[in-house]
């Protein structure tokens, strides 16, 4: 936690002199109010003025107390809060140039030349008219004399920065809008409360949520709760549509399924434009089926409560962001909007973004649907294309006779079971295991790994309890009725152990041989990678362990090397802070009070480091950023410092394995001892909350797509490495771990990755998420340099349009 003794970079003079206005427009999203608290903290660190527009633009046009300069302390609790504190509002005034004057003579009252709009696209717009009749609107001002010459000259250019906030995510450009993440979390919480009740009476539910234009909500909710149909705007059904979902319901009714869940965007139509409704589905199932149907319509409940963790740290990268292109731009910069894109904060032309957004629903209007799912962007269209492959194709019939225990286990470990094999159409056997501690998502990538491989006519089989069940022949052919309703639940369904499979390589090659294994798709942590590590090392003693493999990153603590995120971390972030908030609120009452919560992760400081960005912490330790006592003393002073202010609460987090020394109890003592008659302390060791739970809709679709991805490589591998009937896999590429970099999933060679990691401390060598803590700490106030060496470079929408990635 080593902070830079306090001197002046040039981030912390980039502001000097200048004035900074934030306002929130159009409707609210969860997340908003970190992103304001990030520019008002941002600017406020980079010694620029920052003010509030209270209303959005109808607080600019008002003027008044509506523009308030806003201090450090004025932003403290509000990152968990929902909605947007400084207000918003649907502004008529602001349309008019009449409005735009009064708008801009408040601005240039208050030295006011740089504006962050936080809202949808309407609202950017509205921003990028307002910076182009800047000057002729000074010139208007100046000659009735609304402002003098002098003061125009002052504010002779605005710059403008926009943030996407719309639950709809239907701005084109960025992968993720501020408080989708959250209103999927709402949606997901419906869903499945409805999925129980559902269950228990055998009912279909139709389910309405938001997005008139855009049908991302629908989709990634239908991903995730694997529904039986969705209805977007952007690929409306085909003109016999009836009876094909009437199809469906009763195939997964016959297959044993108790309910139907359907998703209806609330822009759904059909090829003609025609509105279809909720209860134009319910009133088709209830008269051709008589299934008992009831219709719930979400509403207003996907924009409230608490932002995600997700949101709340992309709300205050996208505001460290903003700020920074506010602060560098130019009267030649084009008014630009920040987003994200992968993992990585990108800058965009504002007017091209809203120029593409409006081009989907031209599409859509004229009835260019596939131009519409083009326009969406490759991460839109490979989420339709996953939910196609896994509801809207006919499951294969897979009668499975099982020698064994209820639960599929053969009930000698020792000798292959009795396999009715449903005589796979592609003649290939493939294995999905669970490897190293549970993770919520991993059933999700399970599910899908079946039905996919299913799908492409492979014989799927499940083993139980990781390498060691592999070992002893705990295998089952599992079908695709079996896996259903998996999406939503928490572990591991196959059970997974730690266990590296190097001393059982005879046992395995045993069992690989006795059930015909053609490939094996390995979900799991850092035990997953080294055990495949093992395995490729067999391969030159054993023969039968050279078939493909295939690695899935499931562990939350977020350490496995070749990917930025592993499966299980959002839900165990989300678990985090949600603990913290509780805590935080905890000292509201009894005041100066300071927490130290230590988290998991291993050696792998990201839960810690992204839980203290989401949770607003004080300091968060961590073993990749080495600090001795003088850093411990440093955190110390600054929260006493703090103590004197109007907040007088404290979080410190501490990853498990940070230093052997500094324990925390070591810690703890250490502050209380040091913080004696101005705070006390109390800790938290958070264990193995941080691995149950279930999965976020983050989890869900992300093990989906993943397990849809790994079953599509594996199979183009066997083919490729079959000869006369016989499968020999001995290459380095015939091993991968697939991986989330950047802005794609990629498949690498897992002994390329072995350069790239620590094994002592099972941590990557490099880790993306290190240059996110400087932002941390000056949001804590602390007094360091911001490393803008890697900063956001305007891209161009266009460019980014066609490199479409290849359908799965």
């Amino acid at each position: 936690m080593a902070q830079t003794p306090p001197g002046h970079g040039h981030t912390e003079n980039l502001g000097a002199g200048k004035a900074i206005a934030v306002l929130t427009s159009g409707g609210d999203a969860q997340g908003m109010n970190a992103a304001v608290r990030a520019v008002v903290r941002v600017g406020i660190y980079t010694g620029a003025k920052v003010y509030f527009v209270h209303e959005g633009y109808q607080g600019l046009v008002d003027g008044g107390d509506n523009i308030k300069e806003a201090t450090w302390e004025s932003v403290s609790m509000m990152l968990q809060l929902g909605g947007t504190v400084i207000g918003s509002a649907r502004c008529q005034d602001f349309r008019t140039r009449e409005g735009r004057l009064k708008a801009a003579r408040n601005l240039v009252k208050r030295g006011i030349t740089n504006l962050c709009v936080i809202g949808g696209d309407g609202s950017l717009t509205g921003a990028d008219t307002f910076r182009a009749e800047w000057s002729s609107l000074l010139a208007e001002l100046v000659k009735v004399g609304g402002i003098t010459a002098e003061e125009a000259k002052k504010s002779s250019y605005l710059n403008i920065v926009g943030m996407v906030g719309s639950i709809d995510n239907d701005f084109c450009g960025t992968d993720m809008t501020i408080g989708t993440d959250s209103a999927l979390h709402r949606i997901m919480e419906i869903v499945d409360a409805i999925t129980t009740t559902a269950q228990s009476h055998q009912r279909t539910f139709v389910l309405e949520v938001m997005g008139r234009h855009c049908g991302y909500l629908a989709l990634i909710t239908a991903l995730a709760c694997g529904a039986d149909w969705v209805f977007i705007p952007e690929s409306p059904p085909e003109d016999d549509w009836e009876d094909h979902l009437c199809r469906r319901l009763t195939e997964t009714r016959v297959g044993g399924s108790r309910l139907n869940i359907i998703i209806v965007a609330e822009g759904a139509i059909d090829k003609h434009g025609k509105a279809i409704t909720s209860d134009d589905i319910k009133n088709l199932v209830v008269k051709r089926l008589g299934y008992d149907t009831r219709v719930t319509i979400l509403g207003h409940v996907q924009r409230g409560g608490t932002p995600s963790a997700f949101d709340r740290i992309l709300g205050s990268r996208m505001g460290v962001e903003a700020v920074m292109a506010l602060l560098e731009g130019t009267p030649e910069t084009p008014a630009c909007v920040v987003s994200l894109s992968g993992n990585q904060a990108v800058r965009l032309p504002l007017m091209e973004c809203v120029q593409v957004t409006k081009d989907v629903t031209t599409a859509m209007n004229e009835g260019r649907f596939d131009d519409a799912l083009k326009l969406r962007g490759r991460s839109f269209q490979n989420n339709w294309n996953v939910y196609k492959l896994l509801a809207h194709i006919r499951p294969p019939s897979t009668k499975v006779r099982q020698r064994g225990r209820g639960d599929g286990v053969p009930l000698n470990p020792t000798t292959p079971p009795t396999l009715a094999p449903s005589s796979p159409q592609s003649g290939y056997t493939l294995a999905v295991l669970n490897v190293g501690a549970p993770a919520a998502g991993m059933n999700a990538a399970v599910r899908s790994t079946v039905r996919i491989g299913l799908i492409h006519g492979h014989r799927m089989l499940a083993v139980h309890d990781g390498f060691e069940g592999l070992a002893y022949g705990k295998l089952e052919e599992i079908s695709w009725e079996r896996v259903g309703s998996w999406t939503g639940l928490g572990g591991s369904k196959l059970g997974t152990k730690r266990t590296l499979p190097k001393k059982y390589f005879e046992e395995i090659s045993t069992s690989i041989s006795n059930f015909g294994i053609h490939g094996l798709i390995i979900i799991g942590g850092f035990e997953a990678f080294t055990g495949s590590l093992e395995l490729m090392e067999g391969r030159a003693k054993y023969e039968e362990l050279c078939i493909p493999l295939c690695i899935i990153p499931a562990t939350v603590s977020n350490n496995v090397p070749g990917s930025d995120f592993s499966i299980g971390a959002d839900t165990a972030l989300n678990t985090i802070t949600t603990t913290c908030d509780r805590i935080k609120q905890s000292a509201a009452g009894t005041k100066r009070r300071v927490f130290i919560i230590e988290t998991m992760g291993g050696f792998c400081g990201y839960l810690a480091t992204m839980a203290g960005l989401a949770a607003g912490a004080d300091a968060a330790y961590i073993y990749e950023e080495h600090f001795n006592i003088h850093d411990l003393q440093v955190n110390v002073e600054h929260l006493t410092e703090k103590m004197k202010t109007t907040v007088k609460r404290g979080l410190v987090l501490r990853n498990e394995r940070c230093n052997e020394n500094y324990t925390t109890d070591f810690i703890y003592n250490l502050y209380s001892e040091e913080g004696k008659g101005i705070f006390d302390c109390r800790k938290n060791v958070l264990g193995h909350m941080q691995q149950g739970g279930t999965p976020t809709p983050f989890d869900r679709n992300f093990g989906t797509k993943m397990g849809a991805k790994a079953v599509a490589w594996i199979t183009g591998k066997i083919k490729e490495c079959s000869r006369h009937g016989r499968i020999f896999a001995n290459t380095a590429d015939s091993a991968c771990l697939l991986g989330m970099r950047k802005r794609s999933l990629v498949f690498q060679p897992i002994a390329d990755l072995k350069e790239q990691t620590d094994f002592e401390h099972r941590i990557p060598k490099e880790q993306w998420w290190l240059k996110l803590r400087p932002i941390l700490k000056i949001l804590a106030k602390y007094n360091i340099e911001l490393d803008t060496s890697e900063k956001a470079h305007l891209e161009h929408v266009t460019r980014k349009r066609i490199s479409l990635e290849s359908n799965i």
